[in-house]
């Protein structure tokens, strides 16, 4: 009896999820397999697609993080089809760079509008199209409500939504509709032999908040096209040369 009832309880669980936003399929797998252990953070061990995900942005340097990080899930969404909408009225992203994160340029539309309020509503339209795999939206403003609408949009269309809230020292961090909310800081870059010179990218992820999962924080890396988890990486030692002469 006790084991029937965990089963039912396990069952209950598992059902109410999709209620609460979550959705899973092929493209969620694909971002799991390079998340490593941010993916524990969800429910079932799965990324949540098909929801809005939020995005804290301090300054300049907090934003061009963001978006390194973003492309990197991005281009696991995309690797079986569709394309991408960027709206924004003050772009961060330098679109040569997508390149580096195996993401063909063409495959991202760029959508630079005159204000935020423009940027919202460009934003949930998008949301509505099934044709594209993700739509990010640049922006200092989001409202309850208005995240509700995203996230109302997502969840007929199956489409990943991204908010990136730059300059958010400057308001309230207000409760949102959102599955989850991110704050994504770099860290130095270095070489694992030891060699002077630049690195890969490198972040500091922090998970403020998952519903019905857990928060917490990861070091990672973006190495060979795919995240890699540096927090327990062992550093390689390196024996100094003795002089001579």
């Amino acid at each position: 009896m006790q084991g029937s009832k965990a089963d039912i309880i396990a069952q209950l669980q598992k059902d109410i999820l999709p209620l609460q936003g979550y959705k899973h399929g092929t493209n969620s797998i694909a971002v799991d397999a390079g998340l490593g252990p941010v993916r524990d953070a969800f429910p079932n061990g799965l990324f949540p697609v098909s929801a809005v995900h939020e995005f804290i942005c301090h300054g300049k340097e907090d934003a061009a993080a963001t978006g390194g990080f973003i492309l990197g899930i991005l281009a696991a969404l995309m690797k079986n089809a569709g394309a991408v909408l960027w709206v924004s009225s003050s772009r961060t992203i330098f679109p040569p760079a997508l390149v580096f994160f195996g993401i063909a340029p063409e495959k991202i539309i760029f959508a630079d509008l005159p204000n935020e309020k423009d940027v919202l509503w460009a934003v949930e339209e998008a949301l509505k199209c099934d044709a594209l795999s993700a739509v990010v939206g640049e922006t200092s403003m989001l409202s309850f409500t208005a995240s509700r609408r995203l996230q109302l949009a997502v969840e007929q269309s199956k489409v990943t939504g991204f908010i990136l809230r730059n300059q958010a020292r400057n308001i309230n961090i207000n409760t949102t509709a959102c599955l989850t909310r991110w704050k994504i800081t770099s860290l130095e870059s270095s070489f694992d032999n030891g060699l002077p010179g630049l690195g890969f990218p490198r972040w500091k992820i922090a998970l403020l908040k998952v519903r019905n999962g857990r928060p917490g924080n990861w070091q990672l890396e973006w190495n060979e096209r795919r995240f890699r988890d540096i927090m327990h990486v062992t550093p390689v030692l390196t024996i100094p040369q003795k002089k001579t002469g």
